[in-house]
């Protein structure tokens, strides 16, 4: 099916604006693409459109244009959003310390019929799916669609807890978009995990759809309702599988992180450290959609599968999937990245800017030559990693952009990274490739610097950082301030301080410190002068 836009009653949210503002509206007649229009005090208004934006006159929008506005809508609620009766369109208003509204964003609502085609043999599993993206792709409107589908289409009994009446509207009577579904309106944002449980315990659903989850009730909630049968379809708070894991608040709905000792004899069968983390618990949703663009979307078809792999160091199973523009769906299955897991956190970085802002392929290297380390012509390095962690060396690898792959078998290596503690130990397949003549590197410890430094003496690099010889000498002071790192992002992490600002450093260390930060989605900037430059560690 082609997607269709059914009604976006346009002209009814363009009766609430003034005068002036909806007569420009409707002589840059693009209303298709219209978004949102923007009001706020002391400003000129705007339209942002796909792709533009345009200004609606040449006088600031004052108070009575504000009010003219709020006389024709809903009322506000605690989230600050109103509607108008039997629309999909969004009122959010801004207020100053005094709760006068002094600005307000006035969303387009669409109901667009053809959405649900792209993950449409998803929601015929009749398993728990979970979307996720950022504003404006698409997430209200996919499940609005869905929940249509599921009732009229597939004839369920389908329950939408509507928190903010973005589903089905503003008033009583719901926006004719979710078809047969029936909607129950929460009277606070703060009661949506209740009305959750009893639209359960009264209502009979098979389907139950929400918007936003976003706390750890309205986690536990969702849990509840799978556990007794009832078909999931929702939204969270994170644009990436990823994010999902990271969020100590949600992370339950993708099964739980938890930190896992092995003995000894484990460790060494695996290849990793004593530490390592598995998931908790079977995941809430069976199956997660990340919403990229409205025509396109990465799909995990088994979320247990896929967080079980990405603790490994593993490739994720997952497919993209995109609508062409003559609306044929097509599906391939992609390889992404294996994601770094520290003890604390999921995401990697690459690279690294002060500021706290990621950007740039990590440190620039090149051979004894000076020339890009991006055009050496040495042979593939075949990695067997012992005791060394996976998914670190893979990082290390991707910063430093060397011809080397990890592989599993010790028998298809050129070389083996061990840790100095196995090495002492002298374990059979160490002897093994030291009696087969494939050389064994030491590390001193398990650290991404560690590992860039080893692959940059084996491909024979000389490591920059923006020009400047980094301090090959110092690993101590390295392993110190990173350490100092790691226990300040773990007070942050949990709550036990808001921030913490480490000992001055200096840039190449300072660096190091900003691409930990990121990992752990943690903000941090760089305060200071020279020499007393540090880092400070936020959420």
């Amino acid at each position: 099916m082609a997607v269709t836009d059914t009604s976006n009653d346009i002209q009814l949210l363009l009766a609430t604006l003034p005068p002036a503002i909806s007569e420009a509206i409707r002589k840059a007649n693009d209303q298709d693409n219209l978004l949102e229009i923007v009001m706020d005090l002391g400003r000129l208004p705007e339209a942002r459109y796909r792709g533009h934006e345009l200004f609606l006159s040449d006088r600031e929008v004052t108070s009575e244009d504000i009010q003219y506005v709020i006389e024709r809508i809903g009322e506000f609620g605690e989230d600050n959003r109103a509607g108008i009766p039997r629309t999909l369109h969004r009122i959010s208003g801004i207020r100053n310390r005094c709760g006068v509204v002094i600005g307000l964003t006035c969303r387009v609502g669409r109901a667009v019929y053809g959405t649900v085609d792209i993950i449409r043999d998803l929601v015929e599993t009749g398993q728990s799916i979970l979307l996720l993206g950022k504003p404006g792709t698409g997430k209200t409107t996919l499940l609005r669609e869905t929940a249509r589908v599921l009732g009229d289409e597939l004839r369920k009994r389908v329950v939408i807890v509507d928190t903010s009446n973005e589903i089905a509207g503003d008033g009583d009577i719901p926006h004719p978009g979710i078809g047969r579904a029936r909607r129950m309106q929460v009277p606070r944002p703060a009661e949506q995990h209740n009305v959750m449980i009893e639209a359960v315990e009264n209502h009979m659903p098979e389907v139950i759809v929400i918007d936003e989850i976003g706390t750890e009730l309205e986690a536990a909630a969702a849990r509840t309702i799978a556990e007794r049968g009832v078909q999931l379809v929702g939204t969270a708070h994170g644009n990436t599988l990823d994010n999902l894991m990271v969020n100590p608040t949600l992370s339950d709905l993708v099964g739980g992180i938890q930190a896992v000792t092995l003995g000894d004899e484990e460790a060494r069968r695996r290849g990793t450290q004593k530490t390592v983390l598995e998931r908790k618990a079977p995941p809430t949703f069976s199956i997660l959609v990340e919403i990229q663009s409205w025509d396109r979307v990465m799909v995990y078809p088994d979320v247990a599968a896929a967080v079980d792999a990405i603790l490994r160091g593993e490739d994720p199973p997952c497919e993209q999937r995109f609508r062409d523009a003559n609306s044929v769906i097509h599906r391939e299955p992609v390889r992404r990245a294996p994601i770094d897991a520290p003890a604390f956190g999921l995401r990697r970085g690459r690279g690294g800017r002060e500021q706290g802002q990621m950007g740039g392929s990590g440190p620039r290297l090149r051979d004894r030559n000076g020339s890009n380390s991006s055009t050496l012509t040495m042979p593939p390095q075949r990695i067997f990693p012992f005791g060394v962690s996976r998914n670190r060396l893979q990082s290390a690898i991707e910063r430093l952009r060397v011809p080397a792959v990890i592989v599993r078998d010790l028998k298809e290596a050129t070389l083996v990274m061990t840790l100095k503690n196995y090495y002492r130990q002298s374990s059979q397949q160490l002897r093994q490739a030291e009696e087969q003549g494939v050389p064994v590197y030491v590390l001193r410890n398990n650290t991404i610097t560690q590992m860039e430094r080893q692959l940059a003496q084996v491909f024979q690099l000389r490591e920059l950082v923006d020009d400047e010889p980094v301090p090959l000498g110092n690993d101590s002071v390295v392993e110190e301030a990173l350490l100092e790192t790691e226990q300040a992002i773990t007070q942050v992490i949990n709550g036990e301080r808001n921030a913490v600002e480490l000992t001055p450093r200096s840039s190449y260390i300072r660096r190091l410190q900003h691409q930990m930060a990121d990992r752990y989605n943690l903000r941090s900037e760089s305060r200071g002068d020279d020499p007393n430059r540090r880092v400070k560690i936020f959420r």
